[in-house]
């Protein structure tokens, strides 16, 4: 079961897919939304949420005060799902109902306007590292001047081509056999380049 963890929907319980997703686990919901909102990056945010699942990232952050969010699922049942989760939330907080789309990921990039402050992409595991890069390069003429992208992958995985794509990793973080890593717009400099990977027992 998947809920809401805080903010004006709190509690609300969110259906999750019957396959072919992979939520992410409360555990790492609440240590990432933690870690945005000391950041100041949730609050007004126009968010984006793609290979959204059940739509737990982007709605939990629509119930912490984000502006917006459009959450991105190609499967027909799993957008089904989100559109329900997302009309609960609305109900239980009062805010917007988000925006649902059902398409691909590269096709949705390819004529959303942008821009967006905070975008989470989980995609599927077994996604390949190709495929992972092309989604930043098309995302990053979206994104607004400071934007936030958290991206989720599994530990095993290698780390996205983020400097192609015109991105620089300010974070990274592994809870078992996740790893999330935290960019924004810019070069990849010196500093950013040494970013030392943390494990959950180093959570700030």
């Amino acid at each position: 079961m998947t809920r809401i963890i805080a903010g004006t929907a709190r509690g609300t319980r969110l259906d999750v897919p019957g396959a072919g997703t992979r939520p992410t686990s409360d555990r790492v919901r609440e240590s990432l939304f933690g870690a945005l909102e000391s950041l100041d990056a949730i609050a007004d945010a126009r968010v984006l949420d793609l290979y959204a699942g059940s739509g737990a990232l982007g709605l939990e952050a629509l119930s912490r005060g984000a502006r917006s969010a459009d959450l991105v699922e190609r499967g027909r049942q799993a957008a089904a799902v989100v559109r329900r989760n997302a009309a609960a939330v609305a109900k239980a907080s009062g805010t917007a109902t988000a925006r649902v789309q059902e398409a691909t990921v590269r096709a949705f990039l390819g004529r959303a306007s942008g821009p967006y402050d905070l975008v989470f992409t989980d995609p599927p595991y077994d996604i390949d590292d190709e495929a992972m890069d092309g989604d930043l390069a098309a995302l990053a003429p979206l994104l607004s001047d400071d934007a936030v992208v958290v991206v989720e992958r599994a530990r095993r995985s290698a780390a996205p081509d983020f400097a192609a794509a015109g991105l620089r990793v300010f974070r990274e973080k592994t809870y078992g056999d996740t790893t999330l890593w935290w960019a924004e717009p810019g070069p990849q400099d010196a500093a950013s380049a040494e970013v030392q990977p943390e494990t959950e027992s180093q959570s700030r």
